[in-house]
């Protein structure tokens, strides 16, 4: 309460007693017990009324204790319950959870991670990955501004993601306590570390394969690597390792001689001896196909939409892309089975008229230096209103596109294009993939659309900049892949005449064992629009054991998508259906058996302590809980902090204030009415 308050409640109060003193003694000239009781009365009313509309300000301070937080974090992968080690982890927990003395002194919270971080509600140790990286970034959020010791359950293997030992020295600011799982013995191995391959091969060339073999011990040794494709040999190769010698990189090239999915197997004959066999042996496939699809990206502009643009459509082995000038692209022309035109101007005259000899499919960006005149004069499919000025538009995805599947990159979170501002008026039907949307209003005109033109195919980007949706898309996922897949699937609409389907399933030839396998669908009804009350299943054949499996689609945003995750190595032929609807899909997978969680041996105790270490804290082992018991209670640094917070009241906020009021009139007023006085 500053001192103008001050003042105002002292005049206050002399307001209120003269008006008192006025009334009852100055005018009545008496000074019964009754006047003086009245008088007494009217003060109070009066200056508690005037209290009210001065409204000072109290302080409220509230005192309360703030114990500190301890994170445990436990490993879910397969990798514990392959090293027998799911029954210690749950007696660690139990031992944590009844050892009265931290669960006092500190609040307590339980997280498992596999290769997504979780709160703790059961055990499975089914996780396919482990990705610490990724916990720990995702604790930092949470913790980062509180103490928050950290008690770490696991082997110290990690199978996904960035390196948890860069992660916790740059974000994770706890220290961090790891609990070893696992056998700290080094037994004599070999192993295939890495295998390097690609996805893709092309009929009648010769596909390279990198593989990287580890041997752990002390002694020399020889051993042969093979390459198997059924029961034939491709390739086999003898390997010494000793002390100095513990790794090996061997470089093969094997042919593709068959279109289609083949499966391989490395594998490293085991030692004498030798415990772990499981990571002696590698399995991949590859897929062949008979031709790449080349693209064409046509400027006479340098702009970093084009490497965006080339970056994308590359990150599929099965194409390529080729920044051309106008010139370069009349000479070599047949060489290419699609074209983007990045905005087009007066000296792409040759170009639309190569494209429409060759009957090519095309894909135009659009911007500020598009020469719209030529563009509106070279072509009848759509018009643009030319106004000479630019404007920004954001995108908006349309939930109904029918053509392929779209998904959801958070499209509304990215970036502005810039373009002509005005409309662009289509003469023919067009598929709209994203709306404008100017000042948070969408509009009824297509950002980027696709449409079909007799046998062309084209598509239409009104807007320069998608080199920055790429690298939205990269810091909000970590990743291009989830961009380069979405223009992946638009080159491959242009790069086919296939009809529009109403259903659509995007899947994989073949999956790494551990791997999500996860196959989404798209359903339209007759009207092309996204049906979200359909009922979709998947019935899968194994074609080795005959055994057949069905399972829901559930419905995700735009999609529907199945999770088949757990399925068993082996080759699928499986059926895609529509309840209610004579329409089904069908198709082929495979599953490759390779689990990453079953290569390790023994517990990662070197890279555990240097995290501790980094950290500020210390390793233990399952049977040592009491000593870390007792440090974590005698550390100074986890003390319960005594904390304050200050409130400040208006005292319009006293509801007793308003109760006095009612009261000292009441009273004035029977008082007054039993003498008589009224």
């Amino acid at each position: 309460m500053n001192d103008i308050t001050l003042l105002y409640i002292i005049i206050a109060g002399i307001i209120a007693l003269l008006v008192a003193l006025f009334q009852y003694i100055y005018k009545s000239k008496k000074r019964t017990k009754t006047n003086m009781l009245l008088a007494f009365l009217r003060f109070v009313t009066v200056f508690t009324v005037l209290l009210l509309l001065i409204n000072p300000k109290f302080e409220k301070i509230s005192y309360y204790n703030e114990k500190p937080n301890l994170v445990v974090a436990v490993d879910n992968s397969e990798s514990i319950d392959y090293l027998q080690q799911s029954n210690n982890v749950e007696d660690i927990i139990s031992a944590i959870k009844s050892e009265e003395t931290i669960n006092s002194n500190f609040n307590v919270e339980y997280y498992t991670f596999g290769k997504q971080l979780q709160a703790l509600d059961s055990l499975s140790f089914r996780e396919k990955q482990s990705d610490m990286s990724k916990a720990f970034k995702r604790l930092s959020e949470v913790y980062n501004n509180t103490i928050a010791p950290t008690i770490l359950i696991t082997d110290g293997n990690q199978t996904y993601g960035n390196d948890y030992e860069y992660v916790t020295n740059r974000l994770y600011k706890q220290p961090i306590y790891p609990i070893v799982l696992g056998d700290t013995t080094k037994y004599t191995d070999l192993k295939i570390q890495q295998l390097n391959v690609n996805k893709y091969a092309y009929l009648k060339n010769k596909f390279p394969v990198e593989i990287i073999a580890v041997y752990d011990g002390d002694s020399q040794v020889n051993t042969q690597l093979k390459i198997t494709s059924g029961n034939t040999v491709i390739h086999s190769q003898n390997l010494e390792f000793d002390e100095q010698n513990t790794s090996r990189i061997i470089d093969v090239t094997l042919p593709a001689n068959r279109v289609g999915v083949t499966n391989y197997k490395a594998e490293l004959t085991p030692l004498e001896g030798e415990k772990n066999k499981v990571n002696n042996v590698k399995n991949f496939a590859v897929e062949v196909i008979d031709q790449k699809t080349n693209v064409a990206i046509i400027s006479d502009l340098i702009h970093p939409d084009l490497g965006a643009l080339k970056k994308a459509i590359e990150s599929n082995e099965q194409r390529s892309a080729s920044i051309l000038s106008i010139r370069d692209f009349l000479i070599s022309s047949t060489d290419f089975q699609s074209v983007i035109l990045y905005q087009p101007n007066n000296s792409f005259n040759l170009v639309y008229n190569e494209l429409e000899k060759r009957k090519l499919n095309s894909f135009v960006v659009l911007g500020p230096k598009t020469n719209w005149t030529f563009l509106n004069n070279i072509q009848s499919l759509y018009q643009q209103k030319i106004t000479r000025q630019t404007e920004d538009f954001l995108p908006a995805l349309n939930p109904n596109y029918a053509t392929f599947i779209v998904d959801d990159l958070g499209f509304h979170d990215f970036p502005p294009l810039q373009s002509e501002f005005g409309s662009l008026t289509f003469s023919i039907p067009m598929d709209p993939i994203l709306f404008k949307t100017i000042n948070g209003t969408q509009l009824d005109e297509p950002l980027l659309a696709t449409f079909e033109n007799g046998n062309q195919r084209q598509a239409v980007l009104v807007g320069e900049g998608i080199w920055r949706w790429r690298a939205q898309s990269f810091l909000e996922a970590q990743s291009f892949q989830e961009f380069d897949d979405f223009i992946g699937k638009l080159i491959q609409y242009l790069s086919t005449n296939q009809r529009k389907n109403r259903l659509n399933v995007d899947y994989e030839s073949f999956y790494n064992g551990n791997d999500d396998l996860k196959i989404t669908a798209q359903f339209f009804n007759k009207n092309y629009e996204f049906d979200n009350n359909a009922s979709i299943n998947i019935s899968l054949k194994n074609q080795d054991t005959d055994n057949v499996l069905s399972f829901p689609f559930v419905l995700k945003n735009t999609n529907y998508e199945v999770d088949l995750s757990g399925l068993t190595p082996g080759r699928y032929r499986f059926t895609v259906s529509v309840d209610s609807e004579n329409i089904s899909t069908q198709g082929e997978l495979q599953v490759l058996d390779y689990n990453v969680e079953q290569q390790f041996l023994n517990a990662n105790v070197a890279k555990l302590n240097n995290v501790a270490s980094a950290s500020k804290g210390k390793v233990f082992f399952r049977n040592q809980l009491q000593d870390l018991a007792t440090l974590l209670l005698n550390d100074s640094r986890y003390q319960t902090l005594q904390k304050s917070t200050k409130k400040i009241v208006p005292l319009i906020d006293w509801k007793y204030l308003l109760g006095l009021i009612v009261l000292s009139l009441s009273l004035e007023w029977f008082i007054r009415k039993y003498k008589g006085l009224i």
